[in-house]
């Protein structure tokens, strides 16, 4: 594996981590986790639904749903920025090496 293998993997890496932050709230209003609440008639509004049917009428705290929401609504905590940039860290260098 030559140097500038190594160095494209990085620079791939180093844009797959700021994307994937950057992307990560505009996902969440598309799917319908918004800052006013779940959007009706959208992917977040089935995901609620099923959580409430399998939870017996009520979506948990906690559960994927909620934190979702949360996430929505309020912004993405830092700790779970740093998670969604090292995801996007890790799928952009093996990305980078597959170039």
């Amino acid at each position: 594996m030559g140097l500038l293998t190594l160095v494209l993997a990085g620079a791939a890496g180093a844009v797959g981590a700021v994307g994937a932050v950057v992307a990560a709230p505009v996902v969440l209003t598309a799917v319908g986790f918004t800052g006013a609440g779940i959007a009706a008639s959208s992917y977040a509004a089935s995901m609620m639904s099923a959580a409430a049917v399998a939870n017996g009428g009520g979506v948990a705290a906690g559960s994927m749903v909620a934190a979702l929401q949360a996430a929505g609504a309020a912004g993405i905590p830092v700790v779970a920025q740093a998670a969604v940039g090292a995801t996007g860290a890790a799928v952009g260098t093996i990305v980078g090496l597959l170039i």
